[in-house]
């Protein structure tokens, strides 16, 4: 979440242009999904200019929004860290993988049988999702993709993981505030280290092997 359609419009732009090299530079199919993660923050990030654009409400901008943001990213994450992962430090990766899928199928239901709504806050956006056992899915949510970041055998994937952690903390306190949300910054920062990650991946020349 950025402060305007402007920002969102522009931080979108920035981060999906960051996940198309991302993408273009893999060189391992099974490391497509993290590499393809800025691709996906980048058109949430898009949807968003969206729904400020729209005025908030129930529309097919909101719903979007809520889809990638809810039952999507909480299967997406944890699924590409375990592919990516080497084969030693997988087993650690299912439980996140199990949850994330149990969270997202508890997602999925309610945003098929509920309105979503968003409502412009000042310089943010409240979105409104009516989900039971707020707590216990907001956990397994949290495991799931922060969660599966944070037990990553990869130290860049570590990492990347307690900037989202932060950057979640962070927008969540912001908020509470009314204040203008930096979400649209850490995603900014998290595809720059998904880059890096990618170029790290990167198989060397066969004369250097």
């Amino acid at each position: 979440m950025c402060w305007s359609a402007t920002a969102d419009l522009v931080a979108g732009t920035v981060i999906a242009a960051v996940g198309v090299v991302c993408v273009a530079r893999v060189r391992r199919a099974r490391d497509l999904p993290i590499a393809a993660l800025p691709l996906l923050l980048g058109a949430h990030q898009l949807v968003e200019a969206a729904v400020w654009s729209s005025g908030g409400g129930c529309s097919a901008a909101t719903t979007a929004w809520a889809a990638i943001a809810l039952p999507l990213l909480p299967v997406w994450v944890p699924v590409g860290v375990l592919l990516a992962a080497a084969p030693g430090t997988r087993r650690r990766l299912w439980g996140p993988v199990a949850v994330g899928l149990a969270t997202a199928a508890v997602l999925a239901y309610c945003l098929a049988t509920r309105p979503v709504t968003a409502e412009i806050r000042g310089r943010t956006i409240g979105y409104g999702v009516n989900v039971p056992w707020m707590p216990l899915v907001l956990t397994g949510y949290l495991f799931a993709t922060l969660g599966a970041l944070l037990l990553a055998g990869d130290r860049r994937l570590r990492t990347l993981g307690v900037v989202l952690a932060s950057g979640a903390l962070a927008c969540s306190a912001l908020w509470r505030l009314e204040f203008a949300s930096t979400w649209g910054a850490f995603a900014a920062v998290a595809s720059v280290l998904v880059l890096g990650w990618v170029r790290r991946r990167e198989p060397l020349p066969s004369a250097t092997r």
